[in-house]
């Protein structure tokens, strides 16, 4: 049995199954990447949930993994040369995971780059900017009198699902046939956006054909639709 016990996190969230790789999430855009990843590969995981409104991201124990205080973050008992690994940032997790099953990201060199090229397009572009919209669209940014921020925002994400619309043209997935971690660490912002933020009309969603259709396909992965709702919410 694997022995976590390096790991303050661990004494916070105990592992049932020690052996599994333990995911401390919230089914956020940036936390579902990850638990989507493991559904799809398949390997064996143990969902923590962090609760983000109780501020438990900032916890010690949650900050001696993750010191930039955000979900995801993992531990990996089987990691390289079989020793425990412990991750943050759910670009490096998805990157980590594809590498250590062979799956999600392509073999040949160049194509892999690509591929984590996407992958950087959603951590530095679509996941900041996106975030931004839904703080001026949804939360406290709304009440701010001066509307400049939204609209630059606005124009911004209007920019970026244009640049993911001309990718997506004549392609099933971001890499054309082949489904990958790109994919799915651009899958949940996307919907957050139309869904969750409500900024389908302001963004003018139903003008990037290709991003909507592409976004159908990837909901209707049986593996998407069990990850966006792990770690299971409390019940209040």
């Amino acid at each position: 049995m694997a022995d976590l016990s390096a790991f303050p996190i661990a004494t916070r969230w105990p592992a049932k199954h020690p052996d599994q790789i333990q995911l401390y999430s919230a089914t956020t855009p940036n936390g579902v990447k990850i638990s989507i990843a493991l559904e799809e590969l398949g390997l064996p995981y143990e969902p923590h949930l962090i609760n983000i409104s109780k501020d438990e991201s900032w916890t010690p124990e949650f900050l001696s993994l993750n010191p930039n205080g955000k979900i995801p973050a993992i531990i990996d008992p089987n990691g390289p040369d079989g020793k425990p690994i412990g991750l943050f940032e759910s670009g490096a997790i998805l990157l980590y995971l594809a590498e250590k099953t062979g799956l999600l990201i392509p073999a040949d060199a160049a194509r892999r780059y690509e591929t984590i090229q996407w992958v950087f397009f959603q951590m530095a572009s679509v996941g900041p900017m996106f975030g931004q919209l839904g703080f001026f669209h949804k939360f406290a940014g709304r009440e701010i009198a001066d509307k400049r921020p939204l609209e630059r925002y606005r124009d911004e994400s209007r920019r970026l699902l244009g640049v993911l619309d001309d990718r997506l043209k004549g392609r099933k997935w971001i890499m054309g046939n082949d489904y990958t971690i790109a994919d799915i660490s651009l899958l949940g912002w996307v919907r957050n956006l139309i869904g969750f933020y409500e900024a389908r009309e302001l963004v003018g969603f139903d003008d990037f054909a290709n991003v909507a259709a592409w976004l159908e396909r990837g909901l209707a992965r049986p593996a998407v639709q069990k990850g966006l709702t792990i770690p299971a919410r409390a019940k209040v």
